[in-house]
């Protein structure tokens, strides 16, 4: 049997050193997949920043491209479809990394004592894998949740989801995890726009932690200097990597796209890329290593009280203050900082002590273990 020519974008972790025995493996930088970079490769695994375009794959004996990531209008779907070339994303593998930045944000606003989630409703734009992980993290944290997803309720039926009317009209807290489209009957490129702020009636907080383009940039800073927006949380920005300095200097928390950026969530995305290339070329699937333990496994909450145990536990997983500073830094390396960024891990690699009964179920039920 013919070996396998893989290239795989080089900032993919839990790649080098698992999948060499699978075929001949170049590693390169996203900036160099060229068209005759790739040309004579089966086998291309990417992550987002890497465009998969005709021109890059005319003429080449691609077969197969695998994404680490839940989107994927980084490829030209259509292009490959037409020209046999089959594809995969990863759907769901960043949901855990997205829910615990959810959370964190909250925590650490509430333990600022600004806001107080079990009063608040949530509005989570998009039901998908992301959003179903942030709507479990919300009711850990008391929250009631409204959830908008037309695809989803023209499927299953309207009971279950509200118009996104009905968010602007009662959310406290609006988070959007959308896919990017432009087309169909439900779009979701600038989904937040001039018209949607102006129907906002609570002062909500606003995070996008999906896609840049869901959210127009002149309309969140709109919303924030008529009072209709309190805070801004921006993982994700149009024009990407060169961002919104306005926009950056407005938000409550900016960091540079990196909420799913979970080690639990960079290797699921690897295992699917993998799994996928096993099963398409008929290999045997390699072992993919476990993410390191983290730092400081234990959290003693004993000098916590009540609910701020669990806002406690949440920031010591992840705190947004550092990718946050850090972009605020060094603005103009957006990029380096996604490449560079320590994978934090997410709640079950932590043990918490200190927890009291009210408090240990919530704990448990978010993923901590508690002894």
């Amino acid at each position: 049997m013919k070996e396998i020519n893989i290239i795989a974008e080089a900032s993919i972790p839990y790649l080098r050193g698992n999948i060499e025995k699978m075929g001949h493996v170049t590693y390169l930088p996203s900036g160099e997949f060229t068209n005759d970079a790739v040309r004579d490769a089966d086998w291309l695994i990417i992550r987002s920043i890497t465009k998969i375009t005709p021109g890059l794959l005319e003429g080449s004996r691609v077969r197969l491209i695998t994404t680490a990531t839940i989107g994927f209008d980084h490829i030209d779907t259509e292009y490959c479809s037409n020209h046999g070339i089959t594809w995969f994303n990863a759907p769901g593998c960043n949901a855990g990394g997205v829910g615990q930045y959810f959370a964190s944000w909250v925590s650490l606003l509430a333990l600022r004592g600004e806001i107080k989630p079990e009063e608040m409703t949530i509005g989570i734009v998009g039901a998908g894998n992301t959003g179903k992980e942030v709507m479990r993290f919300a009711s850990a944290l008391g929250m009631r949740v409204l959830l908008n997803d037309p695809p989803r309720a023209e499927k299953e039926g309207t009971s279950g989801f509200v118009p996104i009317e009905t968010i602007a009209g009662e959310a406290d807290l609006i988070e959007f995890h959308v896919p990017l489209t432009k087309t169909g009957a439900h779009p979701t490129y600038h989904l937040l726009d001039e018209a949607l702020v102006e129907k906002l009636a609570h002062k909500p907080i606003v995070a996008n932690l999906c896609r840049g383009p869901v959210t127009k940039t002149g309309a969140l800073l709109e919303g924030l200097r008529t009072d209709k927006i309190s805070r801004l949380i921006i993982d994700c920005w149009e024009g990407e990597p060169d961002i919104s300095r306005p926009l950056l200097e407005a938000a409550e928390i900016g960091t540079p796209h990196i909420a799913g950026f979970s080690a639990e969530g960079k290797r699921r995305g690897a295992y699917v890329c993998v799994e996928h290339g096993a099963e398409f070329f008929g290999l045997p699937m390699p072992s993919i290593e476990e993410p390191p333990a983290p730092s400081a496994p234990l959290i003693d909450l004993t000098a916590a009280r009540g609910r701020n145990q669990v806002y406690h536990a949440l920031l010591h997983t992840f705190d947004p203050r550092r990718p946050d500073r850090l972009l605020r830094d060094h603005t103009g390396d957006f990029e380096r900082l996604r490449k560079d960024y320590d994978y934090p891990r997410e709640a079950p690699a932590f043990t918490v002590t200190g927890a009291e009964p009210d408090f240990a179920p919530v704990l448990r039920e978010i993923g901590f273990k508690v002894i």
